[in-house]
């Protein structure tokens, strides 16, 4: 028999034992029968003695089947994930009290560093998956009687009506539990099977955003410094969501916080807090939306506006007059890259003279995981693993693969990068935008500007990303 063939555990399996009993045993459930039980352990356990252990503990008879201690241990990590201060796997699945199941829930997920917990409802079970570095990870199934009062419970929290089932809710949670306190943003919608609950955990804590740390390269940076720096004009960044654009200008509003600035952003949702910053939280509901809230700031005496997100034709012209006034204006758009800002623009009823008058830096981003560097393992690279038509920047003749270890969970990856693409409108561009050219690939070019791909491909040839990750990025050049 293969001791180390690949395995994975069901989710309603895991439930069967606590993390505490499943570490002390170095024991993993594999299925039931009728009156038994079925679990995997190591290849040096002794069979009888655990077996006559566990059949007390459980009441019922033991089946064991050995696999590698190597096995177990990358299984452990991956299903019985250990941190100081979240509950056992046992605990956290019963919900006889819901109010101690959604905080304890929700304390997990934030140790865990998750950005959203779903809760979801089918129809023959509920589940609980957490997204970890971008990656959605099933950790709990529910009962579906349970399952009404945890919607309920979380309704309650986030100030919601709890007899509304059929149309969606938006809310919001000031969360508390054991010393620590953040905002939690509530998505409720109406599914076939009940509502689907998604909570995103929003870090107010904006002190240790730094500029420097965020993924510019040198080059990038100064460009982007000195737009950020601009008395007025517009500094946009795309990408989608989920990229970390919002981060990038909390990191910028942090560097632009001065006593003799005045600055006001309108956010959705306000994910990070900064003293001395005016903060409005969007309300379409009350017609508080993006272009009113900035036709209202600029009889606010601002320096610097910070619009959550241009999505429409008037936000877009209300920025440009903000832009045209006098003010320096940081926004998001959603493009595939920094130069498609201009069209994005363009298309959305923007004059092309107004936009090379205004736009001053446009910046595109992504996200991407960084290998483990505990366990990363190196392998000499094969030319076909990139894309099609894809022509590299440099000749790699090896690279690094995810492995996995009890570091990462034995996913492979730790932590994400941004790279970016930064591109300084200057005179010569304006022209060109003023002219309707969207070819500027070789005035770029000329510039020194970094593509994503560039950027992209410069992580991986250093070691510090897999092919596999930047691979969607080398599609698009």
């Amino acid at each position: 028999m293969d001791l180390n063939r690949d395995i994975t555990l069901l989710t309603e399996n895991i439930h069967w034992l606590s993390k505490e009993q499943a570490w002390h045993y170095r024991i993993l459930p594999k299925s039931r029968g009728a009156g038994a039980l079925f679990f995997y352990c190591e290849d040096t356990a002794d069979l009888d003695n655990l077996g006559a252990e566990l059949e007390i503990i459980f009441g019922l008879e033991i089946q064991l089947e050995k696999i590698a201690a190597s096995q177990v241990s990358r299984l452990l990590a991956k299903y019985y994930l250990k941190h100081e201060t979240a509950k056992s796997s046992a605990q956290l699945n019963t919900t006889h009290n819901a109010d101690d199941f959604l905080n304890n829930l929700i304390q997990e997920a934030k140790n865990l560093k998750s950005s959203d917990i779903h809760i979801e409802s089918y129809e023959h079970k509920c589940r609980v998956r957490v997204r970890i570095d971008g990656m959605m990870v099933e950790r709990y199934l529910l009962k579906r009687e349970d399952y009404p009062a945890l919607i309920n419970k979380i309704k309650i929290k986030a100030n919601l009506d709890i007899s509304e089932k059929r149309l969606p809710q938006d809310g919001r949670i000031n969360f508390i539990h054991q010393g620590e306190q953040f905002d939690i943003r509530v998505s409720v919608l109406p599914t076939l099977y009940g509502e689907k609950v998604v909570l995103r955990l929003l870090n107010s804590d904006a002190t240790e955003i730094d500029l420097n740390s965020l993924g510019f390269s040198d080059f990038d940076l100064e460009n982007y410094l000195q737009g950020a720096k601009m008395p007025n004009g517009i500094l946009l960044i795309s990408g989608p969501t989920g990229s970390g654009k919002t981060t990038t200008l909390y990191a910028t509003l942090k560097l632009l916080n001065k006593e003799t600035r005045n600055v006001l952003t309108i956010e959705d949702p306000i994910e990070y807090t900064l003293e001395g910053i005016n903060q409005v939280q969007l309300k379409e509901s009350i017609g508080l939306g993006f272009a009113s809230a900035l036709r209202t700031f600029l009889r606010q005496d601002p320096d610097v506006i910070m619009v959550g997100e241009i999505r429409d034709t008037e936000t877009a012209n209300m920025a440009i007059r903000a832009a045209l006034t006098g003010h320096l204006v940081l926004s998001t758009i959603h493009t595939n890259s920094a130069w498609g800002t201009v069209s994005r623009l363009i298309d959305m009823g923007v004059q092309p003279f107004l936009v090379a008058s205004t736009l001053n830096t446009t910046v595109a981003q992504r996200l991407v995981r960084l290998l483990c560097p505990s366990c990363k393992e190196q392998q000499e690279f094969d030319q076909g693993l990139y894309p099609r038509q894809f022509k590299p920047y440099s000749k790699v003749d090896n690279h690094f693969i995810p492995k996995g270890c009890d570091t990462c969970h034995f996913t492979g990856y730790k932590g994400r990068k941004a790279v970016y693409e930064v591109i300084p409108i200057d005179q010569e561009l304006a022209t060109e935008i003023k002219a309707g050219n969207m070819n500027v690939n070789e005035l770029l070019k000329e510039r020194g500007i970094h593509t994503l791909a560039e950027n992209a491909f410069n992580l991986f040839s250093d070691g510090l990303t897999s092919i596999e990750e930047i691979y969607p990025l080398l599609l698009n050049y």
